[in-house]
């Protein structure tokens, strides 16, 4: 996703664009399996005038994000962008 913001000239580098990511994990016949995920974007110092293009970056991100290409249709993920003042 950051080069997605970084594309609409929002600032992703040096710590503006963080994540942190979750999971709930249970036990299916003695495996454990990851069942759920969740992500929790933080975009620091986002100017106002651009935080509707971060949040349709956001909205269409996982479509070329490749863990969600690739486990998506087995994990349930979950993703939330959180603007934060500097």
């Amino acid at each position: 996703m950051g080069s997605a913001l970084e594309a609409r000239e929002i600032d992703a580098g040096e710590g503006h664009f963080t994540s942190e990511a979750e999971g709930d994990v249970e036990v299916e016949g003695g495996v454990l399996v990851i069942k759920r995920i969740r992500v929790r974007y933080q975009l620091k110092g986002c100017p106002p005038d651009k935080e509707d293009a971060a949040r349709r970056a956001h909205e269409h991100h996982a479509a070329k994000c490749p863990v969600y290409r690739s486990i998506g249709g087995c994990i349930d993920i979950s993703t939330t962008l959180e603007f934060v003042p500097r």
